[in-house]
């Protein structure tokens, strides 16, 4: 992972944006998905989906199966799936109160992005980081390929809001995240209906 490319330039990375799935988008594996996109460059971009629970699964039952002790203290919240690609890794979004040293990927100044067993550890401890949740996978594209869903009207940019994020609830997150940008979402399905 990198941090922001410099070929990019400030208006088209889209690190620490939160991409929302538009109804149109035409793949039922992103179908109403949030996503935190964590690093762009021209060669890739990477992101997490913050509105998919894997089914059945939550962090303390997780925890215990990786043998991470302290599981007392992590909090009793479901496991999301972070995207198709490495679905067996996980990845911790967390506030910028916790860092591991060379293995954060800075998201923006507010959130780091860590894929080591010492962020599920901090978790874990009586000492957490403020915000946190673990996704497995990841959502990723090559080179040019988000741009040309952006192109197509795939997805809606929006800046990124840590209680949408963060939020426990992930029934409702890409309502409130279309709200973020102001669409209202019976007028949007009207249209895209009749597209």
């Amino acid at each position: 992972m990198t941090r922001k490319d410099d070929t990019l330039t400030a208006d088209r990375y889209l690190g620490g944006k939160l991409l929302i799935a538009s109804p149109s988008i035409g793949d039922p594996r992103f179908d109403r998905t949030v996503i935190l996109m964590c690093d762009h460059s021209e060669d890739h971009a990477m992101g997490i989906v913050l509105n998919k629970p894997v089914e059945g699964l939550r962090l303390p039952s997780l925890l215990e199966q990786l043998g991470i002790e302290g599981e007392p203290h992590a909090p009793d919240r479901a496991v999301l799936v972070g995207g198709p690609v490495e679905r067996d890794r996980g990845f911790v979004l967390h506030s910028a109160d916790f860092e591991s040293n060379d293995s954060t990927l800075p998201v923006s100044d507010t959130i780091g992005l860590t894929a080591t067993k010492d962020a599920l550890e901090a978790i874990a401890s009586p000492r957490p980081p403020r915000r946190s949740l673990l996704a497995l996978g990841y959502s990723g594209w090559g080179a040019g390929q988000l741009e040309e869903e952006l192109a197509s009207n795939a997805w809606f940019v929006a800046d990124p809001d840590e209680d949408l994020i963060f939020a426990e609830s992930a029934d409702d997150k890409w309502e409130r995240a279309l709200e973020l940008l102001g669409i209202d979402l019976e007028r949007l399905s009207s249209l895209s209906g009749n597209a």
